[in-house]
């Protein structure tokens, strides 16, 4: 079976310059609590609750590098909107790696990703004592707000301090470290809860088979369903996506050889390797088997890589699942330095369609967006439901590969498309869909997104008006420092302040 084929070509004049996007990957050693008084712009009165973020706060310990910003410690920010006004507030997650770290002043753990203790294989060799980092995504759900990094449990955090308060077991539910992914679904009305909201996550304990486990949690907070599924192979997976009646996930096509990681050699995100003859494998699980379909369906599509999904949703006996794919996964090398990357090198990630025909158990793509894209977020009332617009991080220029500099409004129906850019100097993160409240159309909202600013070696929060990206940004939020360059986060209606 053929490699899904990215569509690349190189622009011939750079949007962005490697010195100024290496800004963005500076630690912030500081944490912060203020209001923001430095704005371009007015905030919009309507606007009212917070957004959270989650991502590495932390390049180095002390001066020694970290090799993967993945293996970055957890910083939460917190930007607070009311009354037209906004409030700022940081913290780090106190990890138990994080709080030995920092009182040693070195580092002490392997990452996934490739950090090191120094001393070399001989200092590494069989400790599989991975760092806990929490440090990729925030939730507020069932009244708590918890910091999540997929291999391990939550951190329940303090909403209004960011205190970390210990680790969220659910009730018992999940056992001291059982996994909880990163990368949870909102379903805004379930089918087995009378069409009030849920939260559905799952877990991935991978080798020679993998057990993905779902959990669905009411409005309090408490996980009400659960189940399990054992599928063959090695499986590697970020994120997923639902439908009123399924789970979808992508099997992405790789191996993992666990020996150089037992000697030392390498840690654990190095030792996976992309296998491009080999399909990407689409597991099909039903939400409540005990009302419809029972059996997992397992259908194969074209080679390609996942990080992340935009939406999913079903037209009668199909599901159609809207993807940010890659051609290969791009490895991280053991010498390599993240901060030197060659954009222009890299095949970019481009928006693709799935329609997925569960009777006959077959598989259409095709791409719909072949600008580099990367963050997807939509309303969140379309969650896992048919839906017209998706905001999504984007490179300025509409061909090659480069970092994220545009926030791209496309019209899925129509094809209309509108980018707000940052460019030259100005570096995004992932945009979040905050919806105008009483609003009557998808679109009738705010996105905000968190904007590193090379010429003044800060970060901004910018507020677009979702509906017409051609007004220009509503407002600048000029922080007095900057943010490293994020993952993901969440916005809720709650003020904390």
């Amino acid at each position: 079976m053929q490699n899904l084929k990215i569509e690349h070509s190189v622009t011939s004049q750079k949007s962005y310059t490697r010195e100024d996007w290496q800004g963005g990957y500076q630690s912030l050693n500081q944490e912060f609590d203020y209001w923001i008084d430095d704005i371009e712009g007015q905030i919009p009165p309507e606007l009212q609750g917070t957004l959270f973020r989650n991502g590495p706060g932390l390049l180095d310990i002390n001066g020694q590098r970290i090799h993967h910003p993945f293996d970055g410690d957890g910083m939460i920010s917190r930007i607070s909107f009311v009354n037209g006004r906004a409030h700022f507030r940081n913290r780090f997650v106190r990890t138990e790696g994080y709080v030995a770290e920092q009182k040693a002043g070195k580092i002490l753990y392997r990452g996934v990703f490739g950090t090191q203790k120094s001393g070399g294989w001989l200092a590494n060799i069989f400790d599989f004592k991975i760092k806990d980092i929490a440090n990729t995504n925030v939730i507020y759900w069932g009244g708590k707000l918890l910091a999540l990094w997929e291999a391990t449990e939550p951190h329940h955090l303090d909403p209004y301090t960011l205190e970390t308060l210990g680790r969220e077991y659910f009730n018992g539910v999940l056992a001291p470290g059982d996994a909880f992914s990163a990368h949870p679904r909102f379903d805004p009305s379930c089918n087995q809860d009378g069409g009030a909201p849920c939260l559905v996550n799952f877990s991935i304990k991978p080798g020679l088979s993998t057990t993905i486990t779902l959990f669905e949690l009411n409005l309090a907070g408490e996980i009400v369903r659960k189940q399990a599924h054992s599928v063959s192979g090695f499986c590697f997976i970020h994120d997923f996506v639902i439908t009123p009646n399924y789970c979808i996930f992508f099997q992405n096509p790789v191996t993992f050889n666990p020996i150089p990681l037992a000697l030392g050699i390498r840690a654990a995100g190095e030792c996976i390797q992309f296998q491009p003859h080999k399909p990407t494998q689409i597991i099909v699980i039903p939400r409540n088997p005990q009302v419809g379909p029972t059996k997992v369906k397992i259908l194969e599509a074209q080679s390609g890589f996942v990080f992340h999904h935009a939406n999913a949703f079903e037209v009668g006996n199909e599901i159609v699942i809207d993807s940010i794919c890659y051609e290969s996964l791009p490895e991280v090398e053991p010498e390599s330095d993240f901060r030197q990357v060659n954009f222009e090198a890299n095949l970019p990630g481009q928006l693709w369609r799935f329609s997925l025909n569960l009777e006959n158990e077959t598989v259409q793509q095709k791409m719909i967006e072949s600008q580099c894209c990367e963050f997807p977020s939509i309303n969140p009332a379309y969650v896992g439901r048919d839906y017209k617009y998706l905001y999504i991080g984007a490179a300025h220029g509409e061909t090659g590969n480069a970092p994220l500099q545009a926030i791209l409004k496309l019209n899925l129906k129509s094809g209309e498309r509108q980018l707000w850019s940052a460019a030259p100097r100005g570096f995004i993160g992932e945009p979040i869909f905050v919806p105008r409240p009483d609003a009557d159309k998808e679109d009738d909202g705010w996105v905000l997104v968190l904007v590193y600013d090379a010429a003044h070696n800060r970060s901004d929060v910018v507020i677009l008006d979702a509906s017409d990206f051609n007004k220009g940004a509503v407002a600048k939020l000029h922080l007095k420092h900057h943010i490293p360059y994020g993952l993901h986060g969440n916005f809720t209606n709650e003020v904390f302040v």
